[in-house]
Protein backbone atom coordinates (compact mmCIF):
# COMPACT_ATOMS: atom_id res chain seq x y z
CA UNK A 1 0.00 0.00 0.00
CA UNK A 2 1.26 3.28 -0.52
CA UNK A 3 0.65 6.77 -1.93
CA UNK A 4 1.49 7.17 -5.74
CA UNK A 5 4.33 9.65 -7.09
CA UNK A 6 3.41 12.90 -7.96
CA UNK A 7 2.89 12.03 -11.66
CA UNK A 8 0.48 9.55 -11.15
CA UNK A 9 -1.46 11.35 -8.85
CA UNK A 10 -3.00 13.74 -11.36
CA UNK A 11 -4.11 10.60 -13.98
CA UNK A 12 -1.53 10.69 -16.44
CA UNK A 13 2.15 10.95 -16.27
CA UNK A 14 3.68 14.74 -17.58
CA UNK A 15 6.59 13.00 -19.32
CA UNK A 16 6.67 11.27 -22.80
CA UNK A 17 7.29 7.39 -23.32
CA UNK A 18 8.84 5.64 -25.56
CA UNK A 19 6.28 3.95 -28.53
CA UNK A 20 6.68 0.79 -27.35
CA UNK A 21 5.78 1.56 -23.54
CA UNK A 22 2.18 1.45 -22.80
CA UNK A 23 1.69 4.30 -20.34
CA UNK A 24 -1.11 3.24 -17.87
CA UNK A 25 -3.61 6.00 -17.32
CA UNK A 26 -4.40 6.66 -13.66
CA UNK A 27 -7.58 8.10 -12.23
CA UNK A 28 -7.31 11.00 -9.88
CA UNK A 29 -6.69 10.43 -5.89
CA UNK A 30 -8.90 12.40 -3.60
CA UNK A 31 -12.12 12.92 -5.50
CA UNK A 32 -13.92 11.98 -8.95
CA UNK A 33 -16.75 9.38 -9.23
CA UNK A 34 -14.47 5.96 -8.92
CA UNK A 35 -12.31 7.35 -5.31
CA UNK A 36 -16.24 8.15 -4.12
CA UNK A 37 -17.69 5.05 -5.17
CA UNK A 38 -14.86 3.04 -3.60
CA UNK A 39 -15.53 5.15 -0.53
CA UNK A 40 -19.02 4.82 -0.44
CA UNK A 41 -19.11 0.79 -0.49
CA UNK A 42 -15.95 0.16 2.08
CA UNK A 43 -18.38 2.81 4.12
CA UNK A 44 -21.74 0.53 3.65
CA UNK A 45 -19.43 -2.67 4.29
CA UNK A 46 -17.83 -1.23 7.56
CA UNK A 47 -20.83 0.14 8.94
CA UNK A 48 -23.10 -3.55 8.42
CA UNK A 49 -20.23 -5.88 9.14
CA UNK A 50 -18.55 -3.62 12.37
CA UNK A 51 -21.95 -2.35 13.16
CA UNK A 52 -22.78 -5.98 14.37
CA UNK A 53 -20.30 -6.69 16.83
CA UNK A 54 -20.30 -3.14 18.24
CA UNK A 55 -24.02 -3.77 19.31
CA UNK A 56 -23.53 -6.66 21.21
CA UNK A 57 -23.70 -5.08 24.09
CA UNK A 58 -28.01 -5.50 23.43
CA UNK A 59 -26.78 -9.47 23.08
CA UNK A 60 -24.74 -9.05 26.32
CA UNK A 61 -28.15 -8.15 27.90
CA UNK A 62 -30.21 -11.00 26.38
CA UNK A 63 -27.97 -13.66 26.92
CA UNK A 64 -27.67 -12.52 30.28
CA UNK A 65 -31.38 -13.32 31.36
CA UNK A 66 -31.59 -16.41 29.74
CA UNK A 67 -32.06 -19.32 32.56
CA UNK A 68 -28.75 -21.45 30.72
CA UNK A 69 -26.99 -18.51 30.57
CA UNK A 70 -27.32 -16.39 33.52
CA UNK A 71 -24.03 -15.45 35.50
CA UNK A 72 -21.93 -17.04 33.18
CA UNK A 73 -18.90 -14.45 32.39
CA UNK A 74 -18.15 -16.36 29.41
CA UNK A 75 -21.14 -14.51 27.56
CA UNK A 76 -19.07 -11.24 27.58
CA UNK A 77 -16.34 -13.16 25.44
CA UNK A 78 -18.67 -13.56 22.04
CA UNK A 79 -18.85 -10.14 21.24
CA UNK A 80 -15.36 -8.97 22.60
CA UNK A 81 -13.72 -12.48 20.59
CA UNK A 82 -15.84 -10.65 17.50
CA UNK A 83 -14.18 -7.61 17.92
CA UNK A 84 -11.07 -9.01 19.71
CA UNK A 85 -10.16 -11.03 16.37
CA UNK A 86 -10.47 -7.68 14.20
CA UNK A 87 -7.96 -5.89 16.39
CA UNK A 88 -5.31 -8.85 17.05
CA UNK A 89 -5.61 -10.33 13.68
CA UNK A 90 -4.64 -7.26 12.24
CA UNK A 91 -1.33 -7.33 11.30
CA UNK A 92 -1.82 -10.84 10.28
CA UNK A 93 -4.27 -10.02 7.71
CA UNK A 94 -2.45 -6.47 6.74
CA UNK A 95 0.61 -8.27 6.35
CA UNK A 96 -0.84 -10.88 3.80
CA UNK A 97 -2.85 -7.87 1.78
CA UNK A 98 0.72 -5.93 1.47
CA UNK A 99 2.45 -9.09 0.45
CA UNK A 100 0.13 -10.29 -1.93
CA UNK A 101 -1.39 -7.44 -3.20
CA UNK A 102 -2.98 -9.08 -6.63
CA UNK A 103 -4.70 -11.12 -4.15
CA UNK A 104 -6.59 -8.56 -2.42
CA UNK A 105 -10.13 -9.42 -3.79
CA UNK A 106 -9.73 -13.11 -2.67
CA UNK A 107 -9.28 -12.02 0.59
CA UNK A 108 -12.85 -10.67 0.48
CA UNK A 109 -14.32 -13.20 -1.15
CA UNK A 110 -12.87 -15.47 1.87
CA UNK A 111 -13.83 -13.26 4.55
CA UNK A 112 -17.01 -12.01 3.44
CA UNK A 113 -18.93 -15.71 3.10
CA UNK A 114 -17.15 -16.44 6.93
CA UNK A 115 -19.09 -13.61 8.38
CA UNK A 116 -22.37 -14.54 7.44
CA UNK A 117 -21.69 -18.56 8.04
CA UNK A 118 -20.78 -17.50 11.49
CA UNK A 119 -24.08 -16.33 12.19
CA UNK A 120 -25.63 -18.74 10.24
CA UNK A 121 -24.11 -21.98 12.18
CA UNK A 122 -24.54 -19.50 15.38
CA UNK A 123 -28.43 -19.90 14.67
CA UNK A 124 -27.89 -23.36 15.08
CA UNK A 125 -26.38 -23.46 18.64
CA UNK A 126 -27.58 -22.76 22.15
CA UNK A 127 -24.56 -23.03 23.86
CA UNK A 128 -22.26 -20.54 25.05
CA UNK A 129 -18.86 -22.42 23.34
CA UNK A 130 -20.87 -22.96 20.03
CA UNK A 131 -21.78 -18.91 20.17
CA UNK A 132 -18.45 -18.43 21.21
CA UNK A 133 -17.03 -20.51 18.29
CA UNK A 134 -19.41 -18.72 15.88
CA UNK A 135 -20.52 -15.57 16.21
CA UNK A 136 -17.15 -14.79 18.08
CA UNK A 137 -14.37 -16.40 16.58
CA UNK A 138 -15.76 -17.14 12.74
CA UNK A 139 -17.37 -13.69 12.47
CA UNK A 140 -14.15 -11.99 13.82
CA UNK A 141 -11.92 -14.18 11.57
CA UNK A 142 -13.68 -13.20 8.65
CA UNK A 143 -14.28 -9.42 9.44
CA UNK A 144 -10.90 -9.32 9.86
CA UNK A 145 -9.40 -11.09 6.58
CA UNK A 146 -11.48 -9.19 4.36
CA UNK A 147 -11.24 -5.50 5.90
CA UNK A 148 -7.66 -4.84 5.40
CA UNK A 149 -7.69 -5.00 1.57
CA UNK A 150 -10.37 -2.66 1.88
CA UNK A 151 -8.49 -0.41 3.87
CA UNK A 152 -5.38 -0.67 1.60
CA UNK A 153 -7.77 0.20 -1.68
CA UNK A 154 -9.16 3.35 0.40
CA UNK A 155 -5.23 4.22 1.11
CA UNK A 156 -4.67 3.99 -2.64
CA UNK A 157 -7.28 6.39 -3.81
CA UNK A 158 -7.17 8.74 -1.09
CA UNK A 159 -3.46 10.31 -0.13
CA UNK A 160 -3.94 14.01 0.73
CA UNK A 161 -7.36 13.44 2.31
CA UNK A 162 -6.37 10.20 3.73
CA UNK A 163 -7.21 11.22 7.63
CA UNK A 164 -11.15 12.73 6.33
CA UNK A 165 -11.47 9.19 4.54
CA UNK A 166 -10.67 7.16 7.47
CA UNK A 167 -12.64 9.33 9.59
CA UNK A 168 -15.68 9.18 7.11
CA UNK A 169 -14.76 4.97 7.64
CA UNK A 170 -14.67 4.68 11.03
CA UNK A 171 -18.07 6.19 11.07
CA UNK A 172 -19.42 3.76 9.54
CA UNK A 173 -19.86 1.62 12.58
CA UNK A 174 -21.17 4.24 14.50
CA UNK A 175 -23.56 5.23 11.86
CA UNK A 176 -25.18 1.36 11.73
CA UNK A 177 -24.73 1.43 15.82
CA UNK A 178 -27.44 4.31 15.80
CA UNK A 179 -29.68 1.95 14.30
CA UNK A 180 -28.63 -1.66 15.07
CA UNK A 181 -29.48 -1.83 18.93
CA UNK A 182 -33.16 -0.82 18.17
CA UNK A 183 -32.94 -3.65 15.05
CA UNK A 184 -31.29 -6.34 17.19
CA UNK A 185 -33.15 -5.51 20.20
CA UNK A 186 -36.24 -5.71 18.49
CA UNK A 187 -36.02 -9.17 17.06
CA UNK A 188 -34.28 -10.82 20.07
CA UNK A 189 -37.12 -9.67 22.33
CA UNK A 190 -39.74 -10.76 19.74
CA UNK A 191 -38.12 -13.99 18.22
CA UNK A 192 -35.22 -15.07 19.77
CA UNK A 193 -31.67 -14.68 19.23
CA UNK A 194 -31.62 -17.67 16.75
CA UNK A 195 -34.33 -16.28 14.45
CA UNK A 196 -32.43 -12.91 15.09
CA UNK A 197 -29.40 -14.43 13.80
CA UNK A 198 -30.14 -15.56 10.64
CA UNK A 199 -32.30 -12.39 9.72
CA UNK A 200 -29.13 -10.49 10.16
CA UNK A 201 -27.10 -12.68 7.95
CA UNK A 202 -29.53 -12.32 4.98
CA UNK A 203 -29.94 -8.88 5.38
CA UNK A 204 -25.98 -8.55 5.24
CA UNK A 205 -25.42 -10.58 2.62
CA UNK A 206 -28.03 -9.28 0.33
CA UNK A 207 -27.15 -5.54 1.06
CA UNK A 208 -23.39 -5.99 0.75
CA UNK A 209 -22.97 -9.11 -1.87
CA UNK A 210 -23.58 -6.73 -4.53
CA UNK A 211 -20.89 -4.12 -3.46
CA UNK A 212 -18.17 -6.76 -3.56
CA UNK A 213 -17.63 -5.60 -7.34
CA UNK A 214 -17.30 -1.89 -6.39
CA UNK A 215 -14.27 -3.11 -4.44
CA UNK A 216 -11.08 -2.13 -6.27
CA UNK A 217 -7.68 -0.87 -5.88
CA UNK A 218 -6.75 2.36 -8.07
CA UNK A 219 -2.94 0.93 -9.21
CA UNK A 220 -2.74 -1.98 -11.21
CA UNK A 221 -1.36 -4.80 -9.97
CA UNK A 222 2.20 -4.17 -11.73
CA UNK A 223 2.31 -0.97 -9.56
CA UNK A 224 1.03 -2.57 -6.21
CA UNK A 225 4.09 -5.18 -6.48
CA UNK A 226 6.72 -2.51 -6.49
CA UNK A 227 4.91 -0.66 -3.36
CA UNK A 228 4.60 -4.07 -1.90
CA UNK A 229 7.75 -3.86 0.58
CA UNK A 230 7.18 -1.70 3.46
CA UNK A 231 9.38 0.85 5.30
CA UNK A 232 9.39 -0.48 8.63
CA UNK A 233 12.19 2.31 9.97
CA UNK A 234 9.77 3.85 12.27
CA UNK A 235 10.36 0.78 15.10
CA UNK A 236 13.56 2.56 15.59
CA UNK A 237 11.26 5.75 16.73
CA UNK A 238 10.84 6.32 20.18
CA UNK A 239 7.41 7.97 19.09
CA UNK A 240 6.32 5.17 17.81
CA UNK A 241 6.61 2.94 20.95
CA UNK A 242 5.21 6.18 23.02
CA UNK A 243 2.03 5.86 20.76
CA UNK A 244 2.00 2.13 20.62
CA UNK A 245 2.02 2.05 25.03
CA UNK A 246 -0.74 4.58 25.02
CA UNK A 247 -2.48 2.74 22.92
CA UNK A 248 -2.45 -0.17 24.85
CA UNK A 249 -3.65 2.07 27.85
CA UNK A 250 -6.49 3.33 26.36
CA UNK A 251 -7.54 0.24 24.88
CA UNK A 252 -7.90 -1.80 28.24
CA UNK A 253 -10.23 0.76 29.29
CA UNK A 254 -12.13 1.77 26.12
CA UNK A 255 -14.27 -0.85 25.27
CA UNK A 256 -16.29 -1.55 28.69
CA UNK A 257 -19.32 1.46 28.44
CA UNK A 258 -20.29 -0.32 24.78
CA UNK A 259 -20.32 -4.13 26.15
CA UNK A 260 -21.95 -3.06 29.47
CA UNK A 261 -24.12 -0.07 28.75
CA UNK A 262 -27.43 -1.71 28.14
CA UNK A 263 -26.65 -4.40 31.29
CA UNK A 264 -25.69 -0.97 33.30
CA UNK A 265 -29.49 0.65 32.08
CA UNK A 266 -31.32 -2.38 32.84
CA UNK A 267 -29.66 -2.96 36.44
CA UNK A 268 -30.84 1.18 37.16
CA UNK A 269 -34.41 0.09 36.09
CA UNK A 270 -34.22 0.94 32.38
CA UNK A 271 -36.12 -1.14 30.27
CA UNK A 272 -34.15 -3.06 27.12
CA UNK A 273 -35.09 -0.01 24.37
CA UNK A 274 -33.83 2.58 26.46
CA UNK A 275 -30.86 0.43 26.92
CA UNK A 276 -30.45 0.26 23.19
CA UNK A 277 -31.06 4.37 23.33
CA UNK A 278 -27.91 4.50 25.20
CA UNK A 279 -25.82 2.21 22.65
CA UNK A 280 -27.01 4.21 19.72
CA UNK A 281 -26.80 7.35 21.58
CA UNK A 282 -23.09 6.41 21.66
CA UNK A 283 -23.01 5.66 18.32
CA UNK A 284 -24.21 9.02 17.01
CA UNK A 285 -22.03 10.68 18.64
CA UNK A 286 -18.87 8.32 17.57
CA UNK A 287 -20.06 9.25 14.32
CA UNK A 288 -19.40 13.21 14.44
CA UNK A 289 -16.45 12.46 17.10
CA UNK A 290 -14.28 10.54 14.69
CA UNK A 291 -14.95 12.31 11.94
CA UNK A 292 -13.93 15.92 13.15
CA UNK A 293 -11.08 14.06 14.89
CA UNK A 294 -9.89 12.79 11.59
CA UNK A 295 -10.31 15.89 9.75
CA UNK A 296 -8.16 17.79 12.62
CA UNK A 297 -5.33 15.41 12.07
CA UNK A 298 -5.34 16.33 8.21
CA UNK A 299 -5.15 19.87 8.97
CA UNK A 300 -2.51 19.05 10.75
CA UNK A 301 -3.66 20.10 14.46
CA UNK A 302 -1.14 17.78 16.84
CA UNK A 303 -1.73 14.42 17.26
CA UNK A 304 -0.66 14.67 20.50
CA UNK A 305 -2.77 17.04 21.53
CA UNK A 306 -6.04 15.70 20.41
CA UNK A 307 -5.31 12.04 21.68
CA UNK A 308 -4.64 13.71 25.27
CA UNK A 309 -8.16 15.77 24.61
CA UNK A 310 -9.62 12.43 23.69
CA UNK A 311 -8.61 10.37 26.92
CA UNK A 312 -8.67 13.10 29.18
CA UNK A 313 -12.41 13.93 28.34
CA UNK A 314 -13.30 10.26 27.87
CA UNK A 315 -12.16 9.71 31.84
CA UNK A 316 -13.86 12.77 33.02
CA UNK A 317 -17.45 11.20 31.32
CA UNK A 318 -16.89 7.90 32.51
CA UNK A 319 -15.56 9.17 36.23
CA UNK A 320 -18.07 11.42 36.34
CA UNK A 321 -21.11 10.70 34.10
CA UNK A 322 -21.29 7.25 33.79
CA UNK A 323 -19.88 6.75 37.52
CA UNK A 324 -22.85 8.80 39.11
CA UNK A 325 -25.68 7.83 36.37
CA UNK A 326 -29.43 6.54 37.72
CA UNK A 327 -31.39 7.58 35.07
CA UNK A 328 -31.39 7.92 31.25
CA UNK A 329 -30.98 11.59 31.20
CA UNK A 330 -27.46 10.84 32.44
CA UNK A 331 -26.20 7.87 31.07
CA UNK A 332 -27.20 9.78 27.89
CA UNK A 333 -25.12 12.82 28.89
CA UNK A 334 -22.38 9.99 29.32
CA UNK A 335 -22.86 8.49 26.00
CA UNK A 336 -23.08 11.30 24.04
CA UNK A 337 -19.71 12.66 25.24
CA UNK A 338 -17.89 9.58 25.37
CA UNK A 339 -19.31 8.82 22.16
CA UNK A 340 -17.74 12.25 20.93
CA UNK A 341 -14.21 12.02 22.26
CA UNK A 342 -13.25 8.55 23.77
CA UNK A 343 -14.28 7.52 19.96
CA UNK A 344 -11.86 10.22 18.68
CA UNK A 345 -8.82 7.93 19.64
CA UNK A 346 -9.02 5.19 17.12
CA UNK A 347 -8.76 7.43 14.24
CA UNK A 348 -5.69 8.79 15.74
CA UNK A 349 -3.98 5.60 14.13
CA UNK A 350 -3.58 7.20 10.52
CA UNK A 351 -2.08 10.63 12.16
CA UNK A 352 0.16 8.37 14.66
CA UNK A 353 1.84 6.65 11.42
CA UNK A 354 2.35 9.90 9.79
CA UNK A 355 4.36 10.99 12.84
CA UNK A 356 6.65 8.38 12.88
CA UNK A 357 7.38 7.77 9.51
CA UNK A 358 6.46 9.90 5.96
CA UNK A 359 6.74 6.72 3.89
CA UNK A 360 3.62 5.70 2.58
CA UNK A 361 4.67 2.70 2.36
CA UNK A 362 4.93 2.48 6.37
CA UNK A 363 1.20 3.72 6.41
CA UNK A 364 -0.83 0.06 7.02
CA UNK A 365 1.57 -1.18 9.01
CA UNK A 366 1.75 1.43 11.76
CA UNK A 367 -2.17 1.46 11.35
CA UNK A 368 -2.31 -2.34 12.12
CA UNK A 369 -0.15 -2.35 14.92
CA UNK A 370 -1.79 0.16 17.01
CA UNK A 371 -5.02 -1.91 15.75
CA UNK A 372 -3.25 -4.56 17.52
CA UNK A 373 -2.22 -2.99 20.38
CA UNK A 374 -6.05 -1.30 21.06
CA UNK A 375 -7.40 -4.84 20.13
CA UNK A 376 -5.67 -6.50 23.46
CA UNK A 377 -7.86 -4.33 25.60
CA UNK A 378 -10.97 -5.75 23.99
CA UNK A 379 -10.33 -9.20 24.13
CA UNK A 380 -8.97 -8.58 27.56
CA UNK A 381 -12.78 -7.00 28.70
CA UNK A 382 -14.56 -10.45 29.40
CA UNK A 383 -10.99 -11.74 32.06
CA UNK A 384 -10.93 -8.20 33.42
CA UNK A 385 -14.69 -7.40 33.95
CA UNK A 386 -15.28 -10.67 35.50
CA UNK A 387 -12.60 -9.86 38.14
CA UNK A 388 -14.02 -6.28 38.36
CA UNK A 389 -17.20 -6.85 38.48
CA UNK A 390 -19.67 -7.33 42.09
CA UNK A 391 -22.64 -9.41 41.67
CA UNK A 392 -23.89 -6.65 44.66
CA UNK A 393 -26.24 -4.09 43.37
CA UNK A 394 -26.78 -0.96 45.68
CA UNK A 395 -28.70 1.87 43.47
CA UNK A 396 -27.39 4.82 45.93
CA UNK A 397 -23.66 3.47 46.12
CA UNK A 398 -21.65 5.13 43.11
CA UNK A 399 -21.79 3.17 39.72
CA UNK A 400 -24.50 1.12 41.67
CA UNK A 401 -21.93 -0.67 43.32
CA UNK A 402 -21.91 -3.77 41.15
CA UNK A 403 -19.83 -1.46 38.12
CA UNK A 404 -17.74 0.23 40.80
CA UNK A 405 -13.83 -1.16 39.59
CA UNK A 406 -15.25 -1.25 36.15
CA UNK A 407 -15.93 2.81 35.94
CA UNK A 408 -13.07 3.58 37.64
CA UNK A 409 -10.90 1.10 35.97
CA UNK A 410 -11.91 2.73 32.68
CA UNK A 411 -10.86 6.15 33.71
CA UNK A 412 -8.04 4.86 34.64
CA UNK A 413 -6.56 3.64 32.17
CA UNK A 414 -7.65 6.02 29.99
CA UNK A 415 -5.36 9.00 32.55
CA UNK A 416 -2.81 6.66 31.68
CA UNK A 417 -2.71 6.76 28.26
CA UNK A 418 -3.06 10.52 28.54
CA UNK A 419 -0.05 10.72 31.11
CA UNK A 420 1.85 8.60 28.87
CA UNK A 421 2.06 11.05 25.68
CA UNK A 422 1.63 14.27 27.95
CA UNK A 423 4.70 13.48 29.94
CA UNK A 424 7.25 12.43 26.44
CA UNK A 425 5.74 16.12 25.29
CA UNK A 426 6.98 17.65 28.89
CA UNK A 427 10.36 15.43 27.95
CA UNK A 428 10.95 16.81 24.69
CA UNK A 429 10.03 20.84 25.48
CA UNK A 430 12.57 20.22 28.56
CA UNK A 431 14.75 18.67 25.65
CA UNK A 432 15.06 22.00 23.80
CA UNK A 433 14.80 24.64 26.77
CA UNK A 434 17.91 22.94 27.50
CA UNK A 435 19.65 23.25 24.09
CA UNK A 436 18.88 26.50 23.69
CA UNK A 437 20.24 27.28 27.33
Amino acid sequence: MGAPNENSSNGAHSHFEPDNVVVQQLKPTDGGLAAWRLLVAAFIFEALLWGFPISYGVFQDYYSSLPQFAGDSRVALIGTIAQGFYYIGSPFSATITKRFPKYQRHQILLGWPLCIFGLVAGSYTSTINGLVATQGVMYGVGFVTLTYPIISMIDEWWVARKGMAFGIISCASGASGAIMPFIISGLLNKYGHQTTLRAIAVAMAVLTGPLIPVLKGRLPPSEQSIIAKTNWSFLRMPLFYIYGTATLAQGLGFFFPSVYLPSYAAAIGLNSTEGALALATMSIASVLGQFLFGYMSDKKVSVSTLAIISTIVGTVAAVWLWGTAKSLGLLLAFSIIYGLFGYGFGTMRVAMGRAVSDDPSAAVATYSILAFLQGVGNISVGPISSGLLTQTIELEKYAIMKYESLVIFTGACMTLSALIIGAWGIRLKLLQIRSVA
